[in-house]
Formats: structure tokens, sequence, C-alpha cells
């Protein structure tokens, strides 16, 4: 199921929160949403869910427009929002039951069945939701948000809170969902953007900083900014490496030890001729790769390295 959101703009008052979002996502991927706390992402899902209306544009689902008083297109959609609201007080079975009977699902036993075994929650079924950990907390939400099988899902921090063992399962779940599923998540973890999703889009201050596959965003930033691992076998000034042709910023490690940011040209040419020059010998002299989160801070910080 396609998405086109067409210059949707939220205003609160004299406070904007998304100014101008245009992107589309292709049926059947996966697009994660990334920024800064504040950045608009928990709007733009909440209006494209049909959940809050947008103050200015659109949003198309398969050629159908969102419209909040439009209870029928909340069919092709599932959302799981930031907070994950439960009623803590019914047991696992009992509340899929609920959802299932707000859609009116036929062979409604036998679709909770399904859910269960697809989220994992099989071991967790007679306990209250309210005894359940984060993670089988997690798996609840996603089970009511799959219940009546959406063909867009739509999953607000869906990992937030989890430890290392809960979030690999759960971003397992959500590649087993994608594939028949197109899917839309926003998350604080870079991890998860480059291993699981097909696009990115990040947002800073309710904008569009970038729209482009995880690979192609690290190529953007590294196109930008270099940096260099360079360390030698003796002590060696700060202020003689700040000053080679080419270094834009020089950050002192230790004695010997430097990280040197460059601009798009390859330094280690460069480098190694000022060793020579300086009679300084060369232990390591390597070239970082880029980074989602290298990426995404680039992005989305106010003041960059060149200034």
């Amino acid at each position: 199921m396609s998405v086109l959101v067409e210059d949707v703009s939220k205003s609160y008052g004299s406070q904007l929160a998304l100014d101008k979002i245009s992107f589309s996502v292709e049926s059947g991927s996966i697009m994660g949403i990334l920024g800064p706390n504040g950045a608009g992402k928990s709007t733009l899902l909440k209006i494209i869910s049909g959940y809050l209306r947008s103050t200015y544009g659109s949003v198309k689902i398969n050629d159908l427009q969102v419209d909040p008083e439009n209870p029928e297109i909340k069919k092709f959609i599932g959302y799981l929002p930031e907070n994950n609201p439960l009623y803590t007080d019914l047991y696992v079975r009992e509340y899929l039951g609920l959802v299932a009977g707000f859609y009116k699902i036929p062979n409604k036993n036998g679709r909770i069945d399904e859910m269960i075994e697809m989220t994992g929650l099989g071991s967790e079924v007679f306990k209250k939701i309210g005894a359940l950990s984060k993670g089988y907390r997690q798996r609840v939400g996603l089970a009511q948000a799959l219940i009546h099988d959406p063909a867009l899902l739509i999953l607000d921090e869906p990992t937030s809170g989890l430890d290392p063992a809960q979030l690999v399962e759960i971003r397992q779940l959500i590649r087993n969902i994608s594939s028949n599923k197109t899917v839309l998540f926003s998350t604080h973890i870079m991890q998860e953007v480059d291993a699981v999703c097909d696009r990115v889009l990040i947002l800073n201050q309710g904008k569009v900083v970038a729209l482009e596959t995880p690979e192609n965003i690290k190529k953007l930033t590294y196109q930008k900014i270099r940096k260099i691992l360079i360390e030698y076998n003796e002590p060696v000034p700060v202020q003689l490496v700040a000053t080679i042709k080419g270094v834009i910023k020089a950050e002192q490690l230790d004695t010997n030890k430097f990280f040197l940011y460059s601009s798009s040209e390859d330094l280690r040419p460069v480098l190694f001729n000022h060793a020579v020059t300086n009679k300084l010998t060369l232990l390591t002299l390597h070239e970082q790769e880029s980074s989602m989160e290298h990426s995404f801070l680039e992005l989305v910080k106010d003041e960059r390295l060149e200034s």
C-alpha cells in the first residue's frame, strides 16, 4: 500500500511543528523516520494515521484521502503510538479479543491465535498485561496494531526502552511483518534504521533535511566531512597537525594521537608527506567509515565542523 504525503504542515498556535513535508513510500517497503526530540516525528505519524488533522497539505493512502472523520481509512492502517496505551488489568487474550471486536473481525478467536503466534506471546497469554515486561507489552501493542491485517503499519518508537535482547527480537519481528506490508516507524536508534529500513526520512525542526537510503545518507555526510585517526610514535603538538593543509579541525586524543577532520579530499598522501617532512614516524593512519549515527548528527546539528 503506497503512501503519498504532500506539503503537510502542522501549527499549534504560533508554533510550526511541521513545515511543508512531502515524500512517498512505495508499497511493501520500510521507511524509518529519524529526528531529535521535538523534530515532529510523532506529529507526522499521527497525521498519516488519521489521528490528527494537518493544518495544510494532504496524505493519501492508495489514492484515498486520509481524514480523521473518515473511519473507512482506518481499516487499512495499523498504529502503535509511542506510549503504547494498553488496558493493564486485562489478560493478553482478553485484550486482543476486545480490539478484534472493534474491527468486527470474523473468526475472532482464530485471528487472535494467529497474532499470538506471530508476535511470540504464547508463553504470556495467561498473564495480565500489567505483569508483562516492556518487551512483551510492545509485542501486545504490535498484535493489536496487526489484528485487522492492515496494509500499512505505523510504529512510533517501537523499540524505545527495550534491552538489547528485546530490541533484537522486536527488530526481527518488524522485518517479518514487512514481508507483505508497508511499514513506517520512528526511532532514536541509528542501528535500527541501518539494519531494517529501505529508506530514511530525517526531520529537524519540522523540516525534511534528508530523504535517502541508509547507505546514501552515510555517503551524503561522508562527502562533506571525513574523519581520520592518526598516531605518531612520539608526542606531537596539536598545532602542528591542525595547520596541515586540508585539515579543518584536529581533536587531540593523546600526546601522539589525533582525530583529524577534513573536507572531501583524501588527506592520507598529504599526512604521509607531512610526517616525512617533519621527520615523524606514523604508527596509524586510518580513515574512519561513516556511521548512521555520525551522519544523523551531522545532518541535524546547527553548527557544522566547517564553521
